[in-house]
C-alpha cells in the first residue's frame, strides 16, 4: 500500500469528501435541470434515482475491482476522471440538455418531461457518480486489517461518507449557490475531488500524466464553465443570478422591466414603464378589486400569495389609489429585485415566508386575497388543496374575493385546472372563470357571496378610466360561472405534478406539431427558416 495510505485518517477524509460530493452534484443537478425542467418533485425524483443507479453500480464495480486489482492508483486515477467530468458539468451541461430536447421533441408524443430529463441525468450525470460509487467498497479494500475490527472500521468509513453528504446537502443550497452560482459550486466540488487526488499521487511519488492531464483540463472547464448564464443566447440581460429558491433574469427595454424564473417557461413578473396595462392576467386578475366593491368601501385591503416583483400590486395601485397591499413571497432575491428594478413602493410590506403558513399565522381578513404562486408544474400541493382554501376563505372579509392565477389551461379533460377549479369550487359558493386570450392562463374568482358578478358590474359603472372599463366590461362578459365537480384535491391526495406535467406535455405537443409539419414539407431548410 502507498505509503500515504497507512494512515487510515487519510481514507477515511477520502470518503468524507466523495459523500460531501455526491451531494453537492445531486442538488447542482436540481438546479442545473430547473430552467429547463421545472423543479417538481417529477424532476427531483428523477434526480435521485438517476444518482441512486449510478451509485449502486460504481458499488458493485468498485468491490469487484477492488478484489481483483487493490491498487489505490486506480482509485485515485478514477477520482481525477469524476472531477474533470464534473467541472465540465458547467461549460457542456446546458447544451447537452437542449441538444437531447432538440433530439426527442420530434419523437416523443407524450411524457417529454420526464423522458428528456431522465435522458439528460443520464447523459450528465451517471458517469461520475459511477466513479464516486466506487470509493466506499475500494477504501473498506484498504482500510480493513484483520477481521476482529473490520466492523468498527467499516462503521468509521461510512460514518465519514454520511457527514460528508450532510455537508454537502447544506453547503451548496445556502452558502455556494447563493454566493456563487450553480456553475462555480460544480466547480468548487470538483476542485476538491482534484486536490484530493494530487495530494495522493504526489505524496506516493507517483508520476501520473493522467493527474497532469486532469490539471490542465480542469483549468480549461473552470475558464469556460465560469458563468453562472443558462440563457447563453442572451447578450442584453439586466441582471442574471441565483437564489435559494431560483434561477432568475431580469431584461429590460424602452416600455418594461420583465422576470423570468426560469428559461424556457415565460414570464413572471412584468413592470409598464408608462403605466399602461401588461397585457397580462394581471389585467384580468383587476376584475377582483371591482368584485370586491373597491368604489364602495375608503379602503380595501388585498393581500397577495406570491408577491413576486409586485405586478398587481403596482398595477392595482395605479388604477384604484385607496388599495393597501401586502404580499407574501417565499424567494427574498425575488424581493430585493422587486425594489431594485420594478418599482415596488417601500411601503408595501413583503415577508419572506410560505403563502399557506403565512395564513396560519395572522388572522386578519382581507377584502382580496390574489393567489399566484404557481409556475408551471412547480405547483405547492399543500397550496392546492381544500385545507389550503378553506384557510384562505377564513382570511376573506363576508363580501371578500379570492383570485386564482392558473397558468396551464389546457384543452384535455381531466387537466390540473379542472382540479383546482373543482377543489376551490367545493369550498366557495361563487366561482367564475375568465380565460386570458393569447396566453395559456385561467384567472378564477371565487368569493362567499353569489352577489360578486353584480357587485362587478355596479362598480364597473363608477370607472373612469376609459381603458380599463372597456377591458373589464369585456371581461365581464366573458365570465363564465364554475360548478364544482368531481376532483377534489386534498392534503393527503394532490397530485399536482403529474397533472401538470400532462398539460406541459400537451402544450409541448401541440407546439411540436407545428414543427414537425414544416419538417415534412420543406425539410431541414424549411425548419431552419421557421425558427
Amino acid at each position: 500500500m502507498k505509503h500515504i495510505l497507512h494512515n487510515k485518517a487519510y481514507l477515511y477524509l477520502t470518503e468524507f469528501f466523495a459523500g460531501m460530493s455526491v451531494m453537492a452534484v445531486e442538488l447542482g443537478a436540481s438546479r442545473l435541470l430547473a430552467p429547463y425542467f421545472s423543479s417538481s418533485q417529477i424532476v427531483w425524483t428523477i434526480i435521485i434515482g438517476t444518482i441512486m443507479i449510478a451509485m449502486a453500480l460504481g458499488n458493485i464495480y468498485g468491490g469487484r475491482m477492488a478484489d481483483k486489482n487493490p491498487d489505490p492508483d486506480r482509485l485515485y486515477g478514477r477520482l481525477l476522471v469524476a472531477a474533470v467530468w464534473i467541472a465540465a458539468i458547467p461549460a457542456v451541461g446546458k447544451y447537452i440538455i437542449l441538444g437531447i430536447s432538440a433530439l426527442l421533441i420530434f419523437s416523443v408524443n407524450s411524457h417529454f418531461l420526464i423522458i428528456a430529463a431522465f435522458a439528460a441525468c443520464m447523459v450528465i450525470f451517471v458517469f461520475p457518480l459511477f466513479l464516486l460509487g466506487t470509493v466506499t467498497p475500494s477504501l473498506v479494500k484498504y482500510t480493513v486489517d484483520s477481521l476482529e475490527d473490520n466492523g468498527k472500521t467499516v462503521g468509521m468509513l461510512n460514518a465519514s461518507n454520511t457527514i460528508g453528504s450532510i455537508l454537502g446537502t447544506f453547503l451548496p443550497t445556502f452558502v455556494t449557490i447563493p454566493a456563487v452560482g450553480t456553475s462555480v459550486t460544480f466547480l468548487i466540488f470538483s476542485g476538491i475531488l482534484l486536490l484530493l487526488s494530487l495530494i495522493y499521487f504526489i505524496s506516493a511519488r507517483v508520476r501520473s500524466k493522467k493527474a497532469a492531464a486532469a490539471v490542465l483540463l480542469f483549468l480549461i472547464c473552470a475558464v469556460a464553465g465560469r458563468s453562472d448564464s443558462f440563457a447563453f443566447w442572451e447578450d442584453s440581460l439586466t441582471y442574471e443570478g441565483e437564489s435559494v429558491y431560483n434561477y432568475l433574469q431580469v431584461k429590460e427595454d424602452a416600455d418594461s422591466v420583465i422576470l423570468s424564473t426560469n428559461v424556457l417557461f415565460g414570464v413572471q413578473s412584468v413592470f409598464t414603464k408608462d403605466e399602461r396595462l401588461t397585457g397580462m392576467y394581471y389585467d384580468y386578475a383587476m376584475a377582483a378589486p371591482l368584485m370586491a366593491d373597491v368604489y364602495g368601501k375608503e379602503r380595501l385591503d388585498a393581500l397577495i400569495l406570491g408577491m413576486g416583483t409586485g405586478t398587481y400590486a403596482t398595477q392595482c395601485g395605479r388604477f384604484f389609489p385607496h388599495m393597501a397591499f401586502e404580499g407574501v413571497e417565499i424567494d427574498e432575491k425575488i424581493t430585493q429585485l422587486a425594489g431594485k428594478y420594478f418599482a415596488l413602493p417601500q411601503e408595501i410590506p413583503v415577508t419572506t415566508y410560505d403563502g399557506r403558513a403565512y395564513l396560519n399565522a395572522v388572522d386578519k381578513q382581507y377584502d382580496v386575497i390574489m393567489v399566484d404562486a404557481y409556475q408551471d408544474i412547480t405547483i405547492p400541493f399543500q397550496m392546492s388543496s381544500a385545507e389550503f382554501f378553506t384557510l384562505v376563505k377564513e382570511h376573506l372579509k363576508p363580501d371578500g374575493v379570492m383570485v386564482v392565477n392558473m397558468n396551464m389551461r389546457g384543452k384535455e379533460k381531466d387537466n390540473i385546472n379542472e382540479y383546482l377549479s373543482d377543489t376551490i369550487a367545493s369550498v366557495f359558493d361563487a366561482v367564475y372563470t375568465a380565460d386570458v386570450p393569447g396566453t395559456t392562463n385561467r384567472e378564477l374568482f371565487a368569493g362567499n357571496s353569489a352577489q360578486i358578478l353584480q357587485t362587478m358590474q355596479e362598480n364597473l359603472s363608477k370607472e373612469t378610466n376609459a381603458q380599463l372599463a372597456e377591458l373589464m366590461e369585456r371581461i365581464a362578459r366573458e365570465m363564465e360561472p364554475y360548478e364544482a365537480g368531481e376532483h377534489c384535491m386534498t392534503d393527503d391526495k394532490a397530485p399536482v405534478e403529474l397533472l401538470g406535467m400532462r398539460v406541459i406535455d400537451e402544450l409541448i405537443r401541440t407546439e411540436a406539431d407545428y414543427y414537425k409539419e414544416i419538417y415534412e414539407r420543406e425539410g431541414i431548410a424549411g425548419l431552419s427558416d421557421a425558427l
